[in-house]
């Protein structure tokens, strides 16, 4: 009876031991399955490591590799990516939320006219090359943050204080952005530098009231000058148009007069030359040409005998006409 319980009990071990190892080996195999497939989005390129050496690169899609033996790392080279320095967003949206935490480290520089700003900005940059990135250089991300913060330095140093708060911000992101790509460049990091973007420039907190009323002088200086030269632009040049219209005249005036005189020498040489040649006719000419003018201006006449006498009582001197 013993034995046939013990051979019973070892039939049904020696069974359960074949499904059990039925289930380990479907455990491994999904187990390897699962671990050979994995998926790209749209957006990542996939590198594959074997053994620890690179093997190849994986378009998006459903893909496969060797188990344990094959690493892969999925890289967003499609996704725009940034680095924030001097601030930090918490929360983006409509209302971005920001941390209250001083950057200081990162923000505080000298000028080139030795006075300091805080500069805020940030890094948009994409992933050209997944396998430099990788495999170039060691932590990508950390070596590009301390790049861009040195650039940012450079350039802001040979910058004044005016410059950096006011008119030169464009300037200074394009020169950041031209001096981190060639640095990305040269250290093979795989990283495109999409643009470069001043968020924040002011000065420190101990100094931003002394600032800001240097820059409302500053501003009230150059208001009061458009306001004058506003006026010299009204006044002087229509006091240029009228002495010009003046001096025109003048001339218009003299040019006038001297030709008049000069009509009238000639006229009178005219007359003189024509009487030395006949005195008796051009004097009578002139006496007949000169009554022609005035007695049509005489209004009323009275022609009158020398030989006549006592007529002034027959004249109505009181009619005028």
């Amino acid at each position: 009876m013993a034995n046939e319980e013990l051979q019973s009990f070892l039939d049904t071990l020696k069974t359960n031991s074949k499904k059990l190892t039925r289930i380990i080996i479907i455990v491994v195999i999904v187990v390897v399955l699962l671990n050979s497939w994995f998926i790209i989005e749209p957006e990542e390129i996939g590198v594959i490591l074997r053994l620890g050496k690179y093997n190849r690169s994986v378009e998006p899609g459903f893909k496969m590799k060797l188990p344990y033996i094959e690493k892969l790392y999925k890289v967003p080279v499609e996704r725009q990516l940034k680095q924030e320095f001097g601030f930090r967003t918490i929360k983006a949206g409509i209302s971005s939320a920001y941390s209250s935490r001083s950057y200081n480290n990162e923000s505080l520089m000298l000028t080139g006219d030795l006075n300091v700003a805080i500069v805020e900005w940030i890094v948009q940059y994409r992933i050209g090359d997944p396998y430099k990135y990788l495999f170039k250089v060691r932590n990508s991300t950390k070596t590009l943050r301390d790049m861009t913060e040195a650039a940012m330095r450079e350039i802001v140093g040979d910058r004044t204080v005016n410059e950096v708060l006011t008119i030169g911000r464009q300037e200074i992101a394009s020169a950041v952005q031209e001096t981190l790509q060639k640095l990305c460049n040269q250290y093979q990091t795989g990283i495109k530098i999409e643009q470069v973007v001043l968020q924040n420039v002011t000065p420190p907190d101990r100094v931003k009231a002394s600032f800001n009323e240097v820059n409302e002088a500053q501003q009230d200086k150059e208001k009061l000058i458009n306001q004058a030269y506003s006026e010299y632009n009204k006044v002087v040049p229509r006091a240029i148009g009228e002495a010009k219209q003046m001096i025109q005249q003048a001339e218009g005036y003299a040019l006038n007069r001297v030709n008049r005189s000069q009509g009238d020498i000639a006229r009178f040489n005219a007359i003189y030359n024509e009487y030395r040649r006949a005195p008796e006719v051009t004097r009578q000419r002139i006496y007949l040409e000169t009554m022609n003018e005035i007695i049509p201006k005489a209004g009323m006449k009275y022609i009158i005998d020398d030989g006549i006498s006592g007529i002034l009582p027959l004249l109505n001197l009181d009619n005028k006409k």
